[in-house]
């Protein structure tokens, strides 16, 4: 699979010390939206893909005692559904640690996204749960608030966690 990077130990996107993995696609829907460059990761996307299995993903994650979640983060887990599917079923094949899915759409939009294999959310549901979701794109001019779910502080109003189980 194909990942922009990935940060072993992260204690800022989540409550849990987590490995982050960054996706490499992105259709850049807050920038769209704002007219105007606002995605924190714009220059993650100028950067090299890296290929790496989601076995040596998760062999490097188990190996640290540290990182306690795994969070799936920008540029767009969704945009790269199939990979971020592949890489949390192999994680619960080994543990139940927290997945943390970090998205700019809305639950709305994630609720209608669907594939060969069915909705999105039935597939996460039903293959990745218990995982958190973070919906909302990045607004320009909203006030930070702290999500519970999360346990962090998020950059937007309309931005927020919820469980699927």
């Amino acid at each position: 699979m194909q990942i922009k990077g990935l940060q072993d130990e992260d204690f800022v996107n989540y409550k849990k010390p987590s490995m982050v993995v960054m996706f490499p696609s992105c259709t850049f829907k807050c920038d769209k939206e704002a007219k105007q460059q606002v995605c924190q990761n714009s220059a993650l996307a100028a950067a090299d893909d890296i290929e790496i299995s989601a076995f040596d993903i998760v062999s490097r994650y188990s190996s640290n005692r540290i990182t306690k979640a795994m969070v799936f983060a920008g540029l767009e887990p969704f945009d790269s559904f199939k990979d971020m599917l592949v890489l949390g079923s192999v994680l619960r094949l080994i543990s139940h640690d927290d997945i943390v899915i970090y998205t700019g759409y809305t639950e709305e939009e994630i609720g209608k996204m669907k594939d060969e294999n069915g909705y999105y959310i039935s597939q996460i549901t039903k293959k990745l749960s218990p995982c958190v979701i973070k919906y909302g794109r990045f607004l320009p001019n909203q006030n930070k608030h702290y999500d519970k779910t999360l346990g962090v502080y998020l950059a937007s109003d309309n931005q927020y966690a919820k469980s699927v189980d």
